[in-house]
């Protein structure tokens, strides 16, 4: 988003490498080369946000790095503007007015260079803040974000879509071909159910969302999209059975997985009246190993799914393994259907790019 405002004020965005959580990292603190380590966002994905060119015919300055930068801005140059001296009087505006409002202070601002940065009593400084993410006034900006070069132009970045070539032959096994023929052809992802199954820590955030009563994220609050939040009016908020009802849909155990993916394949199969599109193969996107993984496939394989994968099975080198979310996003963002968890901005994002895509809001689907 901070790329769309860079675009639409007629600005360069400046874009830097990413950081994840030390944690989510696959080697231990000994064997990296730097910390925290530092993942090149163009590793991660391609565009106009990495620097890539706009469409002929639009002369938009083009992303630069935060390494060039400074080097063409050094400190001295800068306006620094601070998000406490903006924010407070637009804090609980719709998105697109919060959006204007920040357009139209760096299209008047004359200076070159700019540099917003955190007031230290901001707890969430970012321009575009979770307050905003995490409630409805955000979608006020789907129409002009979702047609935007910031999205229209967004690409898998090559490693990810190496990684995921490499990979295809575990989503084509599945599929019937030829005796004669020896790799089957076609999109090897048409017969495929992606579920996002985020585990182990993420028990306690589900925790400390139903204790706020927060709603989904983001664009998975889009009206469009089925399996809306709603507990309906017998179930009060902090109650029993509102931590109850809230964990069926924030951390779901097997039975519900597996029913949530029976019910997946049979509106789908209702959707699409065509037998050659029906789902086949489950690729569960997920933090979880062992014994209870192995149930959960054991469970939808006995519900009848022909092949079940999940993030653990993929063959990955070692730049694969640091981009693996980057790798589950990509396969998830062609599934023929997708459920994902509504408080997840991972799943957000595998959304957004499911419908620039052009697939049909009834292929996203959430607990």
């Amino acid at each position: 988003m901070n790329a769309h405002l860079a675009y639409a004020s007629g600005r360069s965005y400046v874009f830097r490498d990413y950081i994840w959580n030390p944690g989510h990292y696959p080697w231990p603190e000994s064997e990296r080369l730097e910390n925290p380590p530092r993942t090149p966002l163009s590793a991660l994905i391609r565009g106009t946000v990495v620097g890539e060119p706009f469409s002929n015919g639009d002369d938009a300055p083009r992303s630069i790095s935060e390494k060039w930068f400074d080097r063409v801005c050094p400190t001295n140059r800068r306006r620094i503007i601070y998000t406490g001296d903006v924010k407070p009087a637009i804090a609980w505006s719709q998105g697109d007015e919060i959006f204007k409002h920040w357009a139209n202070l760096l299209q008047k601002a004359p200076e070159n260079c700019i540099e917003i940065q955190a007031s230290s009593d901001d707890k969430f400084p970012q321009v575009f803040d979770l307050w905003l993410w995490g409630s409805d006034r955000v979608l006020s900006l789907w129409d002009s974000f979702s047609k935007s070069p910031t999205s229209c132009l967004l690409r898998t970045s090559d490693i990810v879509r190496k990684a995921v070539e490499h990979n295809e032959d575990l989503f084509r096994s599945y599929m019937w071909r030829p005796r004669w023929v020896r790799r089957p052809t076609g999109d090897p992802y048409a017969h495929v159910l992606a579920m996002h199954i985020r585990r182990g820590d993420f028990k306690n955030a589900c925790t400390h969302l139903a204790t706020w009563n927060s709603t989904f994220y983001s664009w998975n609050l889009l009206p469009q999209l089925p399996d809306r939040l709603d507990f309906g009016p017998s179930i009060a908020w902090n109650t029993t059975e509102y931590f109850h009802a809230h964990a069926k849909r924030c951390i779901p155990d097997i039975d519900i997985i597996t029913a949530k993916a029976r019910e997946s394949r049979r509106d789908h199969a209702r959707a699409t009246s065509f037998f050659s599109r029906k789902l086949r193969m489950v690729y569960l996107l997920t933090n979880e190993k062992g014994l209870w993984l192995q149930q959960l496939k054991e469970s939808l394989v006995n519900d009848g799914w022909k092949y079940v994968v999940a993030s653990h099975d993929l063959e990955l080198d070692s730049e694969g393994k640091e981009v693996g979310m980057a790798i589950d996003m990509d396969i998830a963002r062609q599934a023929a259907v997708f459920v994902g968890n509504g408080w997840s901005s991972f799943t957000s994002n595998i959304n957004h790019r499911r419908l620039v895509d052009g697939k049909e809001p009834y292929t996203i689907r959430f607990w």
